[in-house]
């Protein structure tokens, strides 16, 4: 069930594309109607992200803010840079957050109130919806700028991208980050909210103008596992290669006291279930490598005791002990960017055990710090590791696996220099969000385009009947 105007309500094609009854904007504007306000910010077109649940401004590792997060953050000032005029929508969360947060004079983070101004999980806030639509058509309203173009990133913006798009003109772009088709696979109990999300899911990929999937292998699943309708566009994430690079593995270790005769390996990412750490820790405590007395595991991620996750935290430290590694394995917190990369480099392999990924930007990013990587052979991972020149894939959740990996990499010096160097090589050739934000740049050029030349062959068949 879910609740539409205040109301609960079955979902069906009807009531899943509901509108607030009160909203003032029940017409389709003209798409020139959108053209920016020249006197606001001359020669820019406004284009709006939309990141519901995931705030771009928000500190990474705090409350579900991961990788989408990242995304939209560095997509929109890249897309600055390029020439737009780039407003990311999230959900205000905290009272003594400012609503508006300017990143640079082109791109801002805006937060609406939609539902309580407080924290809520995911699979709780599709109730508030409603709201959010409502706030961002009054924000429009108040400030005279209409968007053209929406880019909406996980299901619960999708959702909020078709409103806008029955309601106004608008060519309607989507990012997934995650599938719940693939997330149901996998876990014991549905939660109410499944079939809510798997009708929003295959909604946006037969309405949006286009669908960017981050890797071939996404687009292979949405076509498989959601709809074989509507239009894919493989574009890959990237990362920020001047922050995240090689350096010196001396100079890591010298930073973050650590021996040189250490043996690292890393974890970076949330305390979730999905995220599969249970089976690296499983996998750590039957290394052969262990024997030699100086391996270490270091598992990165914010938790404290107000968080969501931090339940998950508890019980993998608890596992911890009960495989008489506590002594080895260390818990840093969360890790800033600015010190996260000393992480990446100090360490000997990266390993990213997760049940799915659609991409993973923890692969790219310790690639990017030439840190050979041991990942799930699933998702996006097997787009961005290249088994045995940046990495190994193995089976997901196998733990003999995992351990064989860690093992291969560490115990062979010669092969792991010649990972280092291909792993960063790679990410620096594939991987960058200009290069992302290039290609988006072209594709939203290009449906903005085909939108107007449409409108006009409307209106030149209108006149001639």
């Amino acid at each position: 069930m879910s609740q539409l105007n205040g109301q609960p309500t079955a979902l069906t094609e009807e009531t899943a594309f509901r509108v607030p009854q009160n909203s003032v904007y029940s017409e389709r504007p003209s798409i020139a109607s959108f053209a920016p306000a020249r006197s606001k910010v001359p020669d820019r077109q406004p284009i709006a992200l939309i990141s519901d649940h995931g705030d771009p401004a928000a500190e990474i590792g705090k409350e579900e803010a991961g990788g989408q997060n990242v995304y939209v953050r560095q997509i929109g000032e890249a897309l600055a840079k390029l020439g737009w005029q780039v407003d990311m929508f999230t959900r205000k969360t905290n009272p003594s957050d400012p609503s508006i947060v300017q990143h640079s004079p082109y791109c801002r983070t805006i937060r609406l109130a939609a539902g309580p101004i407080e924290f809520i999980p995911r699979d709780r806030v599709f109730q508030y919806m409603p709201e959010f639509v409502a706030a961002f058509q009054k924000f429009q309203s108040k400030e005279g700028t209409n968007y053209p173009l929406v880019h909406s990133n996980y299901w619960l913006s999708a959702w909020v991208g078709l409103q806008l798009k029955k309601m106004n003109n608008i060519q309607l772009v989507h990012t997934y980050h995650s599938l719940g088709a693939v997330k149901y696979q996998s876990v014991a109990s549905v939660p109410s909210i499944a079939q809510t999300r798997l009708l929003v899911e295959k909604q946006i990929l037969e309405s949006a103008e286009c669908v960017v999937a981050t890797s071939p292998q996404e687009r292979e699943t949405l076509q498989e596992l959601v709809s074989q309708q509507g239009r894919i566009e493989v574009i890959p994430c990237g990362t920020n290669t001047e922050n995240f690079r090689s350096i010196p593995k001396a100079q890591a270790r010298a930073k973050l006291g650590f021996s040189p005769s250490d043996k690292i390996v890393l974890y970076v990412g949330r305390f979730d279930p999905r995220k599969g750490i249970d089976t690296l820790v499983r996998a750590f405590a039957a290394c052969k490598t262990r024997s030699e007395g100086n391996l270490k595991l270091i598992i990165a991620g914010g938790s404290d005791q107000e968080r969501s996750d931090y339940q998950e935290r508890q019980r993998i430290e608890q596992l911890v002990r009960e495989l008489n590694i506590a002594e080895q394995t260390l818990f840093p917190g969360l890790l800033s960017h600015e010190v996260l990369p000393f992480y990446y480099t100090a360490a000997d392999v990266c390993v990213v055990p997760s049940h799915y990924e659609p991409f993973g930007l923890v692969a790219i990013e310790a690639m990017a710090c030439g840190t050979p990587v041991v990942a799930s052979n699933v998702g996006g991972l097997k787009f961005t590791v290249i088994p045995e020149e940046t990495g190994l894939l193995v089976p997901p959740q196998n733990v003999t696996a995992f351990a064989e990996g860690v093992d291969r990499i560490l115990s062979d010096e010669l092969w792991a220099r010649k990972l280092r160097k291909q792993a960063s090589a790679r990410v620096s050739q594939n991987f960058s969000w200009t290069g992302a934000a290039i290609q988006l740049s072209d594709l939203y050029r290009r449906l903005l385009a085909q939108s107007i030349m449409d409108e006009r062959l409307w209106n030149l068949s209108r006149s001639r009947a």
